[in-house]
């Protein structure tokens, strides 16, 4: 079938060094595609399931990404895989087993673009007995991998099993089951669309707006977050995050949940992405620091640096920035945010000003002659700004990550 398209085929085997027959699989292909006038790559792959890892969840990941490898380093632009249509109702059936939604019960597409290459499934709608009658009358050779009936694995469990008693009770699974993972492909594909267009409604600087998302409906609520928590990178998004952050988030002013690579923040409406916190070591009283010029200072005891910048007006001179205490809050510091204003308690200023509790960290700077400075996410205290025209510098405090 290729030859009068003008395509070159390769033959791509991954060794996965999982059993004692793969070295013979591996030479078996290479001979075939020989014998077919093909070409042929392979690889062995070097790492190893982890303690607690699935090994079907570890080779199914570590052989696409070798497929991947070997089909770019071949020029090649499309990938044939040979799923068929009982893969993808045995497919069906486990997401279901394991409470997957439209996504999971999607099972396998028959096309797919991943890594600059296309990937396509060109039996997925073809019976394996067909496979088997063509296999036999051109009397090809293949291997049964033992591992299909090993118990050890859910999909094998289900083959060997679950799936003869289903099919004896039921002859039309494997057609109607991969007819559903149809349907959930263009269910799952409607949410996606819907989800784009909801998050954008939702979202500001990637951050959920809680009243936008309130007004949508129980479901599009659980999709945006889907949709959003998918666009920050979090892969694999838990049914348990959305569930909780569907009950807590409506009833709740500020609240912090974990997530893979980060945590969400809850404040004031917003639900934000944001780094993990990184507790902060105390400085001692007697650290000092200049930040009399301007750039980057790094204070790796307190896990940032101070960035000094210079400005017209709301910032200290440069007299004031020569000789600098840092110092952990203690709890009864004022601060006064402008000229017309009264001194009030920090708390009070950071609530004011709608400064979240994870940007609170950080150290305060004192003056020479102790007078409360600099408060991060405040900025300089007004009554120590310069004069109006006096050269003066801006101060920030930025956590490193």
């Amino acid at each position: 079938m290729a030859q009068p398209l003008g395509a070159n085929v390769v033959a791509l085997h991954v060794h996965h060094g999982l059993q004692p027959e793969a070295d013979a699989w591996c030479t078996q292909v290479r001979n075939q595609a020989r014998r077919w006038g093909a070409g042929f790559d392979y690889r062995r792959l070097s790492s190893q399931p982890q303690p607690g890892d699935s090994i079907e969840a570890w080779a199914r990941r570590e052989r696409y990404a070798a497929l991947a490898e070997m089909a770019l380093a071949q020029g090649a632009s499309m990938v044939l895989l040979a799923h068929h249509r009982l893969d993808q109702a045995e497919t069906w059936l486990l997401q279901a087993l394991r409470g997957g939604g439209p996504a999971g019960l999607s099972a396998m597409p028959l096309m797919a673009q991943r890594h600059g290459l296309h990937w396509a499934r060109p039996w997925l709608n073809q019976p394996r007995t067909a496979i088997d009658a063509y296999v036999l009358r051109h009397r090809l050779r293949v291997v049964d991998d033992a591992s299909n009936a090993d118990a050890r694995y859910a999909r094998s469990r289900l083959r060997t099993q679950v799936w003869p008693v289903l099919l004896h009770a039921f002859p039309e699974a494997e057609t109607t089951l991969a007819q559903s993972s149809r349907r959930a492909q263009e269910a799952a594909a409607l949410a996606t669309e819907i989800g784009q267009v909801d998050t954008a409604a939702c979202t500001v600087d990637h951050s959920l707006q809680i009243p936008a998302w309130l007004a949508l409906s129980t479901a599009r609520r659980s999709n945006v977050l889907r949709s959003w928590l998918t666009q920050l990178g979090v892969d694999a998004v838990p049914e348990s995050l959305v569930q909780r952050l569907m009950a807590d988030v409506p009833n709740l002013r500020s609240a912090r949940f974990p997530v893979p690579g980060g945590e969400l923040a809850l404040y004031r409406g917003v639900l934000r992405h944001v780094q993990p916190t990184v507790k902060q070591h105390k400085a001692p009283v007697s650290a000092t620091i200049q930040l009399a010029i301007p750039g980057v200072s790094a204070v790796p005891a307190w896990h940032g640096d101070f960035v000094v910048q210079p400005c017209r007006e709301g910032g200290a001179s440069t007299t004031t920035l020569q000789h600098l205490r840092l110092a952990s809050r203690q709890g009864s510091e004022q601060f006064q945010r402008s000229q017309r204003s009264l001194p009030r308690s920090l708390k009070k200023q950071w609530q004011a000003a709608a400064v979240p509790a994870w940007q609170r960290d950080g150290p305060l700077l004192y003056t020479a002659d102790g007078n409360l400075l600099f408060v991060p996410s405040l900025g300089i205290d007004a009554r120590c700004w310069a004069a109006p025209g006096e050269p003066q510098f801006s101060l920030h405090w930025q956590p490193s990550h």
